[in-house]
């Protein structure tokens, strides 16, 4: 555990945390006490995000979206600042149990749900019977219903509109994801014979930036409709549901390139309750970021190995890829990065500081062996070397959520930093443990060809 320090030189609860906000020698120290590559998540800049939220939406329902980042220590800090749980898995609400979210103050909305996963929350609700359960199928009310399951449903709603940073997170408009609107009134209605129908819920999709905000007022308003058109219809042989919410989504952006502007939240509150006014007496606004709360609080450190000039490009090989952030390889997605040194040059000397050197065009690649396994392309960083050490930004938020041991690399340590301390809240995984859940091979085996292997030589 390292001595207590501030962990940023921002000013206190800036709009949002850059790479360069970051204490250098501290993000130094932390590398050479856990070794590389190493996430780390700021609990303090967390409980801040939290806190802008719930000023911005005061009389909202703020439901964090646990996909975003799982760890228990950032669960904690989140259940701690006053905000719900948004489950989107079994596993995520597994999560939240252990980091002591009650059951009303679990969401669980999943795409599809597995029947392992339907099975494991149906157990949930008989002993947190506040549980709600959203859903996107009529055919899975009819799965939960087979199950005995008659406790707290908030219908999905696909509105017809989608934003996001890419085509592979703008969840509004696909049809994987909801009810079609022009169905949802039958349904919720139906729904309401068999389950305690309390919400409705919509969501365009992940890192809406400022340029997006108008397919954003869309949906609000579409569900600001729909909301009135359920709980207080102009049909008098329409029976009321009685709802306690509408729930419009997250994916509030957070500026990843240098120069990009911060999302004005406050801005995007008040459009927001604009455009889903005026809602029935007794029906609150919901929202559910995640995103937003972690993103910032995030950045993975790896180190310099290799300096490779071509004809083509400046290749900076690091020890961390693909594996350990794939947004950049899946989303085409940009992080900033800062060169914190420490190298030295091939001749063994001190190369000059970082805020030194040239400003060189490089591809930050992995050691993955994918051609895609490159964390930017043609950036102009201060000219990296061997032994250097570098903050990706903006990792906070679907980074390690998403690592995975592809190329049999075990996944990466985490630290978090509370109050200025820092301590591992995951470990390093080892290469033992890329094999801990296979089926040890027994000593007597027959392969494809019928030979018969005694000697155990083929483990």
């Amino acid at each position: 555990m390292s001595d207590p320090e501030p962990a940023a030189e921002s000013p206190p609860n800036p709009s949002v945390r850059r790479v360069s906000d970051w204490d250098a020698d501290r993000l130094a120290g932390l590398a050479a006490d856990h070794g590389m590559p190493l996430y780390v998540q700021d609990l303090d800049r967390v409980r801040e995000n939290c806190e802008r939220l719930r000023d911005a939406f005061p009389d909202a329902e703020v439901r964090y979206a646990v996909k975003a980042h799982t760890g228990r220590a950032v669960l904690e800090a989140v259940r701690e600042a006053g905000l719900d749980a948004e489950c989107a898995s079994a596993g995520e609400v597994d999560r939240a149990l252990a980091a002591g979210f009650g059951g009303s103050r679990l969401h669980y909305t999943a795409v599809n749900p597995p029947a392992r996963d339907l099975d494991y929350v149906v157990g949930v609700a008989e002993a947190e019977p506040d549980i709600t359960v959203t859903v996107g199928a009529v055919d899975t009310l009819d799965r939960l219903a087979e199950r005995g399951y008659d406790g707290r449903v908030c219908v999905r709603v696909n509105p017809g509109v989608g934003a996001g940073h890419h085509e592979k997170v703008r969840t509004g408009g696909a049809a994987k994801f909801g009810i079609p609107f022009d169905r949802v009134t039958e349904a919720a209605r139906d729904a309401a014979d068999r389950f305690d129908v309390v919400g409705i819920h919509a969501h365009a999709g992940s890192g809406i930036d400022p340029d997006q905000l108008d397919s954003h007022r869309e949906l609000v308003a579409r569900m600001g409709e729909l909301t009135r058109e359920l709980a207080s219809p102009d049909d008098a042989d329409a029976d009321p549901l009685d709802l306690e919410y509408v729930d419009v989504g997250g994916g509030f952006g957070v500026p990843y390139e240098e120069d990009a502007p911060a999302l004005d939240l406050p801005a995007v509150a008040e459009a927001t309750r604009e455009a889903v006014a005026p809602l029935p007496a007794g029906v609150d606004l919901a929202i559910e970021p995640g995103r937003y709360v972690v993103a910032d609080a995030g950045v993975l450190l790896t180190r310099v190995n290799t300096v490779k000039p071509t004809p083509d490009e400046r290749v900076v090989g690091v020890d961390a890829g693909m594996t350990d952030l794939l947004r950049p390889a899946m989303y085409d997605a940009y992080h900033p990065i800062r060169n914190l040194g420490g190298g030295r040059e091939r001749d063994g000397s001190d190369p000059p500081a970082p805020d030194e050197r040239e400003a060189t065009p490089v591809t930050v690649a992995g050691p993955i062996c994918e051609t895609g396994d490159v964390l930017c392309r043609n950036r102009a960083l201060a000219d990296p070397v061997r032994g250097d050490l570098l903050a990706v930004g903006i990792a906070g938020a679907y980074g390690y959520e998403m690592a995975n041991q592809y190329n049999s690399r075990p996944r990466p340590a985490e630290v978090a930093l509370d109050d200025g301390t820092a301590a591992v809240v995951r470990r390093r995984e080892a290469l033992g443990d890329l094999t801990a859940v296979e089926r040890e091979a027994t000593p007597d085996r027959t392969d494809r060809t019928g030979r018969t292997d005694r000697t155990g030589a083929g483990r």
